[in-house]
Order: C-alpha cells, then sequence, then structure tokens
C-alpha cells in the first residue's frame, strides 16, 4: 500500500499538547464569593451548634475527581469508532488529574483515519458546570441538543479543508451535575480526499458520550 502524507493539520494533532489546546478546556476560574446568604449564616452560628453543623452548609459536589477516561468506552465501541486503534488509548498529561482527565484514541486503517478524546472534567459547584458549558456551547454556534444525556446535552459537526482535504469533526457537551464531558471525534479518507458522513460522526460523538455519561454515573455510584 502506498504511503500518503498525513495533512499538516491532522499532523499537528499527533501532539498531545495541541489536541489538548484544541480541545478548548480551562480548568475552571478561581473560588466563587460567598453569596450574603452564606455570609449571614455564618454570622448567626450560635456557640450551641454541633461542630458538623458548618458542614451542611457547604457546596455539596456529587462528583470529587475526574474518572479515568481511558476506562470510560468499552472495546467493542473503541473498534467499531476508531478502527485499528488500541483500545487502552493514551490518557493525556494534566496539571491536575482531580479535576480534569482526557485519553485520546487515533488509527489510520488503509485510507481511513480516524481521531477520538473523551474528557472529563470536575468544576466547584453544579452551578460552576453550568455557567462553563453554556458558555462552550455559545462559543460552537450551529449544533442542538442532544436529548436524554446527563442534564444537559449538545452536539455540533463541522466541516473543514486543507490542501484539498476534507476533515469533519462534531464535538458533544455535556453537563452531568458538577462534571462537564466532552467529545471530539474526527474523520477524513485519504483515497477519495472527502470526510465522513454528517451523520456518521455526529452519531459516533454522541454513542461515545452516552457511554462515557454511563462511566461518569456508574463509578459515582460505586
Amino acid at each position: 500500500m502506498r504511503s500518503l502524507p498525513l495533512p499538516l493539520a491532522l499532523t499537528a494533532r499527533l501532539s498531545p499538547v495541541v489536541v489538548l489546546a484544541a480541545a478548548g478546556w480551562a480548568l475552571s476560574s478561581g473560588p466563587f464569593a460567598a453569596t450574603p446568604a452564606a455570609e449571614d449564616q455564618a454570622t448567626q452560628k450560635s456557640g450551641d451548634e454541633s461542630p458538623t453543623a458548618p458542614a451542611t452548609a457547604a457546596v455539596s459536589k456529587t462528583y470529587a475527581a475526574a474518572p479515568s477516561p481511558c476506562g470510560s468506552l468499552g472495546p467493542k465501541s473503541i473498534k467499531a469508532l476508531v478502527p485499528g486503534a488500541k483500545t487502552a488509548g493514551k490518557e493525556i498529561p494534566s496539571t491536575d488529574s482531580e479535576l480534569r482527565r482526557t485519553c485520546s484514541w487515533n488509527a489510520l486503517k488503509g485510507y481511513d483515519y480516524r481521531w477520538l478524546d473523551v474528557s472529563f472534567e470536575i468544576t466547584k459547584s453544579d452551578e460552576a458546570a453550568e455557567k462553563s458549558y453554556k458558555e462552550r456551547v455559545a462559543d460552537r454556534s450551529g449544533g442542538g441538543a442532544v436529548p436524554g444525556i446527563g442534564d444537559s446535552g449538545y452536539s455540533v459537526v463541522n466541516l473543514s479543508t486543507e490542501d484539498k482535504q476534507q476533515t469533519r469533526e462534531g464535538v458533544v457537551l455535556v453537563r452531568v451535575s458538577n462534571a462537564l464531558v466532552s467529545i471530539t471525534y474526527s474523520g477524513s479518507d485519504f483515497e477519495s480526499k472527502k470526510a465522513p458522513d454528517t451523520d456518521e460522526i455526529n452519531k459516533g460523538a454522541i454513542k461515545a458520550a452516552r457511554e462515557a455519561v454511563a462511566a461518569l454515573e456508574d463509578g459515582q455510584k460505586g
């Protein structure tokens, strides 16, 4: 089989650092200021309260740490979405693996190329996650809601062309309580120079998202 040079855009993605930057993820900003109600409660606290009373007023977080993203999808799903890829995946180094973790799978089988990223991010509260979710959805206009997944789900698919080579990329964002799940799924055909159909990429990204969200929720139950 004759070898074909990867387009510059796809070659660049082979760098984990570039992949992490392209995902557009950023750790949550500093702590939120206390609300007036919370400050009043602290002022009115009496000496008769038990030592554990202040804990009940703290923000309750459903998820305290990000789960393993490389274990979020089953081998069958990985083989179907990224033919030829190692099912173990490769986790991208993170500055804080408790809050944010990303795993990538990619492979070139024949002339067909696929790339899949799964990311988990844990925020300080449901409100912080909702705010971040809305901002990211606003930055990726042109998509639509994904019903029946997490608290909120959104998907969008875009087509790009470089050196006459098409690449189609689908992104799915999901909020589950104080956690955010992000899926990036893309593909190219280096023989035809065409990209996979929108429906194929969109359904593949949503399938990965549903499985990743299920893994997140099952981990919490355990």
